[in-house]
C-alpha cells in the first residue's frame, strides 16, 4: 500500500499550496470518509475542467492544478490523490477509454478517475467536474462516474488500480501549450501495468 501513499512528481502533496489547502479543508477530527468527501467535492466543484472553462494554461502536477485552478480529468485526479495522500489515505488511479465527441468522429482518449482505499475497501471517485450531461456524486458504494461505457463505440475500462498517473498523458500535458494540443495529442491507450489487478 506504500506506493499509494507516496509523494511523487505529479502527486506533489509536499508542495506548500497543497499542504495549506489540506490544512484548511481537512482536520484531525474528521473521519477518512469525511475527508475523502470534502476533498472530492472541492476538486470536483472548485477546480473547473480545462475544456469546460476554456483554460489558457495546461496543468499536470497537483500543485499546478491548485495554483491555476484548472485541469483536465487526469490533472484533477492528481490533486485529489495528493490531498488524500497528505492525510495518509491511499489513493490511486483508474482509466477508461471514451470518445472525444458524442460519437467516435473525433477518435478516443483516456479518461482518469480515482480509486481511494477507505475502511478496508477501494471506492471509485470521479472528480472530473459536473456539467450538463455529467453529474458525479461522492459514493462509498456504487461508483458515480462521469461517463458510462458504450459498447457500440468500443468504450471500456482498463482493469486494475494504478499507483501513479498515466505517464504518456502526463508528458502530453507537460508539452502542450493550448487545449487544441491536448485534444490532438492525448493518448487513447494505456501502456502501463496496474499495481492492483481486478
Amino acid at each position: 500500500m506504500d506506493k499509494f501513499l507516496a509523494a511523487s512528481e505529479y502527486i506533489d502533496f509536499d508542495a506548500d499550496n497543497v499542504q495549506a489547502l489540506a490544512s484548511e479543508l481537512l482536520s484531525d477530527g474528521m473521519s477518512d470518509i469525511e475527508k475523502a468527501r470534502v476533498a472530492f467535492e472541492f476538486v470536483r466543484d472548485e477546480i473547473p475542467h480545462s475544456f469546460d472553462c476554456g483554460a489558457t494554461v495546461i496543468t499536470a502536477r497537483a500543485s499546478d492544478v491548485l495554483k491555476h485552478r484548472t485541469g483536465i480529468c487526469h490533472a484533477k485526479a492528481n490533486l485529489l490523490a495528493a490531498l488524500l495522500r497528505s492525510q495518509g489515505i491511499p489513493a490511486g488511479f483508474c482509466f477508461q477509454r471514451i470518445t472525444l465527441a458524442d460519437d467516435d468522429s473525433m477518435g478516443y482518449c483516456v479518461h482518469a478517475f480515482n480509486a481511494v482505499h477507505i475502511n478496508g475497501k477501494w471506492i471509485k471517485l470521479d472528480a472530473r467536474g459536473n456539467k450538463p450531461g455529467v453529474h458525479t456524486l461522492f459514493s462509498t458504494e456504487e461508483p458515480s462516474l462521469a461517463f458510462e461505457c458504450r459498447p457500440e463505440y468500443e468504450e471500456h475500462f482498463w482493469k486494475g488500480i494504478y499507483a501513479e498517473p498515466h505517464l504518456a498523458t502526463m508528458r502530453t500535458l507537460e508539452e502542450s501549450r493550448h487545449l487544441q494540443d491536448v485534444i490532438e495529442k492525448l493518448p487513447d491507450e494505456i501502456d502501463a501495468t496496474p499495481d492492483i489487478n481486478g
